[in-house]
């Protein structure tokens, strides 16, 4: 019989809220020369968030990897860390033993946190099968592209920050909405692709050993890669463009095993991000400002005290930070522009330098590689492609992150997946987690007696689903 293996999970949910304990305390140290009484209350709060999301999965989702709650709880909680960091920082010397734990920036990211959990574990209460959410597919499709679309046609004042306009901004109020839009148009890229996965199988030719799909099949991959290069020049923003794309191109390679889709895809978009380079510099018009943003790349210290600002102070403060940091609470990180968004990496990484960045990104290794197994274990075609699509989204958006301040590609306007200070990301990724710990749950689950499909959470076997796919990907 299959372990559930909940217990384990509480076990590393509780040493990942003491490691955020003791860097709160190592941070008090460095700051304020003393560690406060309270030091631990950001990590309790935690703790107690993360507990009651642990309860919701030993009710509904028992046989879920019990993996992937803890280690995104040790990212989140770093990330209300740091934040905290940066407001003892900004507090004035004689403040700072007594600023509260719901204040300031941290504080906004500690109840953002609650909501995000509060959201994911709804969406585990009301999504009891993964295979349901195939039923809305077009409409989640539709709901998508609107929500990519709409701060590309919105005035730069309500949709425009640091020259990307991937917003909506209502007086004080502000949201991503391309966030949810990847959830939803990768749900509608599975669906579609389980639909069209043989026809996009056949190959009209073979080239250096590799089978190449036919002329009339390209269609689907030429429409979102006209969307992203859409995206690219409207919305000023390679990151969010290479996201969508990236995203469509693995799902579909998931789907079809051919390699020759992602020699395409990569063809495709990095040919389109070429043109639009040459005819910002020519043209200029909207393509002048991603133009721009590659010519920082190329020599951010032409202008280090101009438009390459953020990259350089960036790029100092990983280089200053060397293999161990400056320990947190002892770095500068207030140094570099929107360090709380776009450059907590950077700004983290000066504090606990490279050793501490790798495990951070071993960390968020670990989640891909959990969701990708769920993937691969669960068995029906849908669920295959939205574990593997959303594991893959997750790893690319952490790559074009650290791609961006590290200067392997042009700067983008991403958030880091659970340490970035802001509501839409936090949520977004915490359904996203959701619905791979749905996904793991159901590929987990013993098989019922008979070796028919899994059990449902309550008992007896599944109901067939009208519309939903499932047949089996080949390994």
């Amino acid at each position: 019989m299959a372990r559930s293996r909940r217990n384990a999970e509480l076990s590393l949910l509780a040493l990942a809220m003491v490691l955020v304990a003791a860097y709160g305390a190592i941070v008090e140290a460095n700051l304020l020369d003393t560690v406060t009484r309270d030091f631990w209350m950001p990590a309790a709060a935690l703790g107690l968030v993360f507990f009651g999301m642990h309860l919701v999965i030993r009710w509904l989702a028992p046989f879920a990897d019990p993996a992937l709650l803890p280690a995104v709880a040790l990212l989140n909680g770093i990330g209300v860390g740091f934040l905290r960091r940066l407001d003892l920082g900004k507090a004035a010397p004689a403040d700072r033993e007594t600023l509260a734990i719901f204040a300031g920036t941290g504080g906004r990211q500690l109840a953002w946190t609650l909501a995000a959990v509060i959201l994911a574990a709804g969406l585990l209460v009301v999504m009891r099968d993964h295979r349901a959410v195939s039923r809305y597919a077009y409409t989640l499709g539709l709901a998508g592209i609107v929500l990519v679309m709409i701060p590309a046609v919105l005035p730069g004042r309500f949709s425009e920050i640091n020259g990307a306009k991937l917003w909506i901004r209502v007086g004080g109020f502000s949201i991503q909405p391309g966030e949810f839009a990847k959830l939803a148009l990768l749900v509608f890229f599975a669906y579609y692709l389980v639909r069209k996965r043989e026809v996009l199988s056949l190959a009209s030719r073979r080239v250096l050993g590799i089978d190449f799909p036919r002329g009339r099949d390209l269609g689907p991959v030429v429409g979102v890669w006209l969307i992203s290069l859409l995206v690219l020049v409207f919305e000023k923003d390679l990151g969010t463009s290479l996201l969508y794309f990236g995203m469509f191109v693995v799902t579909l390679y998931i789907a079809t095993e051919r390699v020759s889709w992602l020699l395409i895809g990569l063809v495709l978009f990095f040919g389109g991000a070429y043109l639009a380079y040459v005819l910002g510099g020519t043209v200029g018009g909207p393509f002048a400002n991603f133009y721009t943003r590659a010519e920082i790349w190329l020599d951010p210290f032409a202008e280090p005290y101009d438009r390459g600002y953020q990259l350089v102070q960036g790029l100092l403060g990983l280089g200053s930070g060397g293999l161990f940091g400056s320990g947190p609470g002892a770095g500068e990180p207030l140094e570099i522009p929107e360090v709380q968004n776009d450059f907590i990496f950077a700004g983290i990484g000066e504090e606990i330098g490279l050793f501490g960045l790798t495990a951070l990104l071993v960390v968020y290794l670990l989640v891909v590689e959990r969701g990708l197994r769920a993937g691969l274990a669960v068995r029906d075609s849908f669920g295959k492609l939205v574990a593997g699509g959303l594991a893959f989204t997750l790893g690319l958006q952490v790559f074009v992150i650290v791609g961006g301040i590290s200067k392997l590609i042009p700067l983008t306007g991403q958030t880091t997946p659970f340490l970035s200070a802001g509501g839409s990301s936090l949520m977004a990724n915490w359904l996203l987690i959701a619905v791979l710990l749905r996904i793991s749950d159901a590929a987990r689950r013993p098989v019922a007696q008979g070796g028919g499909p899994a059990a449902r959470p309550g008992g007896g076997p599944p109901e067939q689903l009208h519309g939903a796919p499932t047949e089996v990907i080949r390994p």
